[in-house]
């Protein structure tokens, strides 16, 4: 597909969303467009695999006539292969592009489909029950009420709307045929992007952006074809684990959990969208540090954007709790960054690899935190790196950032890697960016674990011991530009001439309130 194409299909979807803006907040109308693709993917794929099973017997998947016995027959045993194949089931007359030429089929006005779309959307949910994947498409379109005022405030207003919104849809062509695109799921990814965006400080809990995903993927992937486990405990829209599934050949299962009710829905979607069969997926809703739900897996990947700096419980009973008993202390109630590490230190296999994304602050504060750090370096040993990002590469906040790696069995037990890369960027509007070159200066350094002037260091042990454990990365990589010396002779020379030029204005003002007959002003 070539980018002039992906940019069109992109600017066409953006114009789809346009349709609901200015109706309601970015972060709403997002349930809907995203909602709205889920529904098409799902039915474009039912349809291409039923068509594919009626292929011997010459027979379309919308020819099929649902009130025969025959149709009957027919339906019953492709519902039975869809639900073990796909995961779940839709009938011919249940597919998109039946439900869109419904809604604008009369000429000047719409058919009414609110009630047959609420009945499709909760048809799809209900046809995986009693199932293996009931709990990867329970409760999905929940967040897509239809009954909303914010589409508008009568019945007909509300069915407008959506039977245009369908319609536009109706008319891209996602090529689900040709494994080789992942046009849709592409399409997914932009469209989230573009609401994070907009979306200001919300944005946060579901999309890191794509230039960090990048950095977190390659690094956990370094010198790996195959992951058999990745995890994300705070894994939002379901992005980072994507992302690293991109870096390798092959991704055996892909874990996470997510806190917000409706990022987790997005998250199933998008997995799903990425065509991650619902067996290869185990995404759960819940709070990962005071519930976590994977407590008994180790994973050869793990990456996290945790919010940064968030509150938690800091509960005295987390001391009894093995993720945090062998620290002898817990992170702050008001900082919850280290609890993160800890949690993920805890599900790492002994070959994995993890990189999460901390606030700077992370690096150096003391107390419990301190504590903390000095464990995981001294008693431990699994830091592997710590890498400084620009500021202000994150929606809705400007505060700067590092990412850390940690690691059980180091290759390199005897130093610690710093990367400063806080200068290495674009500035775009008001947001920076790292651009390709900058994301492989990063990678690449990490990789061949190299020393570069004012840009990366490798500190022995003995050196991070003696800054007492502080990982404040100016403190090994030194960016100090030296000034250019100072011609003080130049500089006397230039005050000279400075005075003898005011005692010369001086004389033309006072001659000039001599003429005047006015006093002169010195």
């Amino acid at each position: 597909m070539s980018e002039a194409h992906k940019k069109q299909l992109k600017l066409q979807l953006w114009n789809i969303a346009n349709t609901l803006r200015g109706k309601m907040d970015a972060d709403e109308f997002r349930d809907y467009i995203l909602g709205f693709i889920f529904f098409k993917y799902l039915s474009e794929r039912m349809h291409l695999y039923a068509d594919k099973l009626l292929e011997e017997d010459g027979i379309t998947y919308d020819s099929i006539d649902e009130n025969t016995p025959n149709g009957k027959e027919y339906l019953e045993a492709i519902q039975e292969e869809a639900l073990g194949k796909l995961g779940y089931y839709l009938k011919p007359t249940e597919l998109f592009t039946n439900i869109a030429a419904k809604g604008n089929s009369l000429e000047g006005g719409d058919t009414f489909i609110l009630e047959d779309l609420t009945t499709i959307l909760r048809n799809i949910e209900q046809s995986t029950m009693g199932t293996e994947s009931e709990d990867d498409f329970g409760n999905l379109f929940e967040d897509l009420d239809l009954t909303s005022t914010k589409l508008g405030k009568t019945d007909e207003q509300r069915n407008t709307i959506i039977s245009k919104v369908l319609s536009h849809l109706d008319k891209i062509d996602f090529q689900l045929e040709n494994t080789e695109l992942d046009v849709l799921g592409d399409a997914y990814e932009y469209l989230i992007s573009q609401f994070a965006s907009g979306a200001g400080k919300k944005a946060g809990e579901f999309y890191t952006p794509q230039e960090v995903s990048k950095i977190l993927a390659k690094i956990v992937t370094s010198g790996k074809g195959k992951l058999k486990s990745v995890y994300d405990p705070t894994c939002g829209s379901g992005s980072l684990l994507l992302r690293v599934a991109k870096e390798v050949k092959e991704v055996g299962a892909f874990y996470g959990q997510e806190l917000n009710r409706t990022t987790y829905n997005l998250a199933r979607m998008n997995m799903i969208l990425h065509d991650v069969h619902y067996k290869q997926f185990d995404i759960k809703q819940e709070d990962t540090l005071e519930h976590p739900q994977h407590m008994d897996e180790r994973f050869e990947a793990i990456v996290a954007n945790p919010p940064f700096s968030a509150k938690w419980s800091a509960n005295p009973l987390h001391m009894n709790d093995e993720r945090f008993s062998q620290y002898g202390k817990l992170a702050p109630k008001s900082k919850a960054d280290y609890a993160f590490v800890q949690h993920m230190i805890h599900q790492l296999a002994e070959n994995g690899t993890m990189a999460l994304v901390l606030p700077h602050g992370a690096l150096f504060r003391g107390a419990a935190e301190g504590h903390i750090r000095k464990y995981l370096i001294e008693d431990r040993n699994y830091l592997d790196a710590v890498i400084g990002l620009p500021a202000n590469i994150f929606y809705g906040t400007s505060i700067p950032t590092c990412i850390l790696v940690f690691k059980k069995c180091r290759e390199h037990s005897e130093n610690i890697l710093f990367i400063d890369a806080s200068a290495h960027f674009e500035k775009v509007k008001t947001q920076n960016v790292l651009r390709e070159e900058h994301i492989e200066k990063i990678v690449n350094t990490y990789r061949n674990r190299t020393t570069e002037d004012k840009y990366s260091y490798v500190a022995r042990m003995d050196e991070v011991i003696e800054n007492d454990y502080n990982l404040n990365i100016p403190r090994y990589v030194d960016t100090f530009e030296e000034e250019d010396p100072v011609d003080l002779d130049f500089v006397s020379s230039e005050l000279q001439s400075l005075e003898s030029d005011i005692t010369d204005t001086n004389k033309t003002i006072s001659d000039y309130c001599d003429e005047l007959n006015i006093k002169a002003p010195f």
